[in-house]
């Protein structure tokens, strides 16, 4: 029997403050509203499985599922997280958990991935980075998801790597005006290392970056983040 095509999409964006989910067309479009609850401070796979399943049971009938997970993800485990620990969190089988409840096919990947696959233009290099509770990238050939790079947890600034340099525990202690010259020169430092033809900048805090930027660099709308989550059944075949 041929598999069901993707028309109806569940995409679950599991975000360090909150988490949401909502029905997406295959081309991106919302088919419900979003729903939304507060990212619990016990964050342990056991609290926030069931908690997902409670979540989009008012959602109706979907035939697919993506969510976005704010770490490294690879084969449907998780492998870091960042903003829910690690130490829980490593190799938890989240995608198979959730098929378990859910019953349809699911696909784990990261959140910067996610939103990547709603942004993008898919012509040369394209980078998108997520400002929220901690920075995510993902990297785009001509419209090819590359295997995921965790740069998060390089160093930029003595002891500070970029989840602590630019997220958003360090945007509210230094205020709007000193972190948005910390994206600045997250910017330049970005274009050295990758020579993108284009950066995307999404997630959150998005909304807070108040400096000029090269004609290249572009905000995103935070709802790519579940956008993408259709792309993922539709546009692109990632890992």
């Amino acid at each position: 029997m041929a598999a069901r095509k993707a028309e109806r999409i569940l995409c679950i964006d599991i975000g360090g403050t909150g988490l949401k989910a909502a029905v997406i067309g295959a081309r991106g479009q919302f088919l419900t509203k979003r729903v939304r609850v507060k990212t619990p401070r016990h964050r342990k796979p056991r609290k926030i499985v069931p908690l997902l399943v409670e979540l989009v049971k008012p959602l109706g009938r979907f035939d697919h599922v993506t969510i976005g997970f704010p770490g490294m993800v690879k084969h449907g485990r998780v492998h870091s997280a960042p903003a829910y620990g690690t130490k829980d969190w490593k190799n938890f089988p989240l995608a198979a958990e959730m098929r378990k409840h859910l019953k349809k096919p699911v696909k784990l990947l990261n959140d910067a991935d996610v939103q990547g696959l709603a942004v993008i233009d898919g012509k040369g290099l394209e980078l998108v980075c997520t400002l929220g509770t901690g920075f995510g990238t993902a990297w785009f050939r001509d419209g090819e998801l590359m295997p995921h790079m965790d740069l998060a947890h390089l160093v930029i600034h003595k002891k500070d790597d970029f989840d602590r340099y630019i997220g958003d525990r360090t945007r509210r202690k230094i205020g709007g005006k000193a972190w948005n010259k910390r994206v600045a020169k997250l910017v330049t430092v970005l274009e050295t290392v990758f020579n993108y033809d284009k950066l995307h900048l999404g997630g959150g805090n998005s909304r807070c970056v108040t400096l000029r930027l090269p004609v290249n660099v572009n905000l995103v709308d935070n709802d790519a983040g579940m956008e993408g989550g259709a792309f993922a059944w539709t546009r692109n075949k990632p890992a």
